[in-house]
């Protein structure tokens, strides 16, 4: 099996209450299903675009595994919370090998 990488960005915050609601929800919702954090923060170096935006890097088993995580009423609860709090762009991408 491939696994893949759920690939998060902020390309803004509107209201920081409202990220915040949503960090309390996102992070179990995701571990819950089977996400694991490999990486999250600004960038420690951007280089071209230069954005050094928040990133979050997620791995998962498989694409199938990371696209059911983000269906999950836990991870679409946690949406909720977020509602126009913020800009964002999140891509599954499938991992070369494992």
């Amino acid at each position: 099996m491939t696994g893949a990488y759920w690939v998060n960005t902020v390309r803004e915050v509107r209201d920081q209450t409202k990220v915040d609601a949503y960090v309390r929800l996102a992070g179990p919702a995701i571990a819950a299903a089977g996400g694991r954090f490999v990486a999250r923060g600004a960038a420690a170096a951007a280089f071209e675009a230069g954005v050094t935006e928040r990133t979050a890097l997620i791995a998962f088993d498989s694409v199938e595994a990371a696209v059911a995580a983000y269906r999950s009423d836990a991870y679409q609860a946690a949406l909720a919370a977020l509602g126009d709090g913020a800009v964002r762009d999140i891509r599954v991408v499938p991992a070369l090998q494992q």
